[in-house]
């Protein structure tokens, strides 16, 4: 777990600009910048093919909150959250990652 402040708040909320995200500007804080990341990368997953939050939450057995969460930067989501996404989208979305989470194995 990171240092400081933690998971207690939401990655967004250390943005100088949160009501950008995920385009916000997020220094000092590069684990933030990773969901932020995560979140731009699902955000346009979803809006290219069309997809609702309650498909995605069908496809990949992730809550619809918890993608909701993700998306607006409410949330540090955990290792399971991202493969399940990644699987179920049969898309990359941690940094540098070209496919679905079992793939990274």
């Amino acid at each position: 777990m990171t240092g400081g402040r933690g998971r207690s708040v939401a990655p967004r909320e250390l943005a100088t600009d949160p009501e950008n995200w995920p385009d916000a500007v997020i220094p000092n804080h590069p684990q933030a910048r990773v969901v932020q990341a995560i979140a731009r990368s699902l955000a346009r997953h979803v809006n290219q093919e069309g997809l609702g939050l309650r498909r995605v939450a069908a496809l990949s057995g992730v809550n619809r909150q918890a993608i909701a969460n993700l998306l607006v930067g409410d949330s540090w989501p955990d290792v399971a959250t991202l493969s399940r996404l990644e699987d179920g989208l049969g898309i990359g979305l941690y940094p540098g990652s070209s496919g679905p989470g079992s793939r990274h194995c």
